[in-house]
């Protein structure tokens, strides 16, 4: 199996080679194909999809939805190609240039980083995300997807193959690994000398074997256990929308919120309403000592476990905090560098919960919903990172590049 994972690498930088050079206009005309082609095969595509499905009867909510297409995701997914088609292409940008003593023209433009690998979940919608940024961005992409979403992800991938083929181009610009033992994802994640990058995108588990165990470079994305702070001065209707929709709208995805911290000042009056809104959508709440004190029947106790729990299902972890200062050590302790958010009308706190706090998105009167590359206006996202070196948040064509230095003299020695 490491001979036919090296015969991969080695096909996959061929095709890198080869396409980075393909031009804008011919990689926009592609990307429309593409998108084009997963609605005409749409039929197909939920068949196979419900194969999986079928296997995955037995496996938390959160998960099969995450894992389930129907005629409007693939509408999404197909749109999120076309997003890509109309984004600048960032191959070629120059980011800087002068001229230095020595007179040397010094140019630093942006180039592809050559072959990307994914790693990921139950997730079908990332195989065309990844292979459509990676394909804008001028790198080839080797796909490992879960086992439960393999019939899925095969049909994907033959489909966007199929496109690239019948336009003269090499099909391993996209693979898709279709071992999915463990054996095989560990020998993948040590393909060194063929994978430029490894982005894992799935729970904090994944994230960090693959961290722990990557021999290659890795862009670390992550599991999101996201706050909402409710300030002394929030308006507290405000307050319950964002809780609302940060919690309730889709909880199986990582910008949900897992965790709500209230001001004492407002807790007794805020909090049974939250009870009350998130009730509808019978929403577990796991609150400290205070809180159950509040609440009563409508809460259970938490323990420490909860503080750095990303549930992914309808619990949420409900903290009473004394102060500002209290809510951002808090939040710094436990979240995972994702998407935090504080409700407040008071301007300083805005500003010392922005600055303070740390994760790759901080929001002010907004839910963590949009932390997400189609909400931000990068088109489909290869992921979010939660790291600080090379990528942080969701990470658009510009995350999938590096950068070459272009020095143009006319006979220069160094002295």
């Amino acid at each position: 199996m490491t001979l036919d994972l090296e015969m991969m690498g080695t096909k996959a930088r061929q095709a890198a080679y080869d396409l980075a050079l393909l031009p804008t206009t011919k990689k926009n005309e592609l990307l429309a194909k593409m998108a084009q082609a997963l609605l005409e095969n749409s039929a197909v595509i939920c068949a196979a999809n419900e194969k999986d499905l079928a296997q995955a009867k037995d496996l938390k909510a959160s998960f099969v939805d995450r894992l389930r297409l129907d005629e409007d995701r693939i509408k999404e997914i197909a749109n999120g190609l076309l997003q890509v088609k109309a984004l600048p292409d960032p191959i070629g940008k120059i980011d800087t240039g002068w001229v230095n003593e020595a007179g040397l023209q010094i140019v630093k433009r942006r180039v592809p980083l050559g072959v990307v690998g994914m790693i990921y979940e139950a997730r079908p919608n990332v195989t065309v995300d990844a292979s459509g940024l990676c394909f804008k961005a001028g790198n080839a992409v080797i796909l490992r997807g879960g086992k439960e979403a393999l019939a899925t992800n095969k049909k994907l991938v033959e489909i966007l193959r199929a496109v690239l083929e019948a336009n003269g181009l090499d099909p391993n610009i996209f693979q898709l690994i279709t071992e999915t033992s463990h054996h095989v994802a560990e020998k993948f994640m040590q393909l060194n000398g063929y994978i430029d990058v490894l982005i894992p995108r799935g729970s904090a588990r994944l994230i960090q074997t693959v961290v722990q165990k990557a021999t290659v470079p890795v862009i670390e994305t992550g599991a999101g256990n996201c706050h909402v702070y409710v300030d002394q001065s929030a308006d507290l209707q405000m307050a319950l929308k964002i809780i609302e929709n940060a919690k309730c709208q889709r909880p199986s995805v990582c910008n949900a919120a897992e965790t709500l911290l209230v001001h004492q000042a407002v807790a007794e009056e805020f909090l049974p309403k939250v009870a009350d809104t998130l009730g509808k959508y019978h929403v577990e709440l796991r609150g400290d000592a205070k809180t159950c004190e509040i609440l009563g029947d409508a809460s259970v106790l938490a323990d420490e476990r909860d503080w750095d729990t990303e549930y992914n299902d309808y619990i949420l972890a409900v903290r009473v905090v004394d102060s500002l200062t209290d809510a951002i050590t808090h939040i710094n302790t436990h979240n995972t560098k994702h998407s935090e958010t504080i409700v407040t009308n008071d301007q300083t706190n805005a500003q010392r919960f922005l600055n303070e706090v740390d994760a790759a998105c901080v929001y002010l009167n907004a839910s963590t919903r949009f932390t997400d590359g189609f909400a931000f206006g990068l088109g489909a996202e290869i992921g979010i990172s939660t790291q600080k070196l090379h990528a942080r948040g969701p990470m658009g064509l510009e995350a999938l590049t590096t950068t070459k230095y272009v020095i143009t003299g006319n006979g220069q020695i160094r002295q």
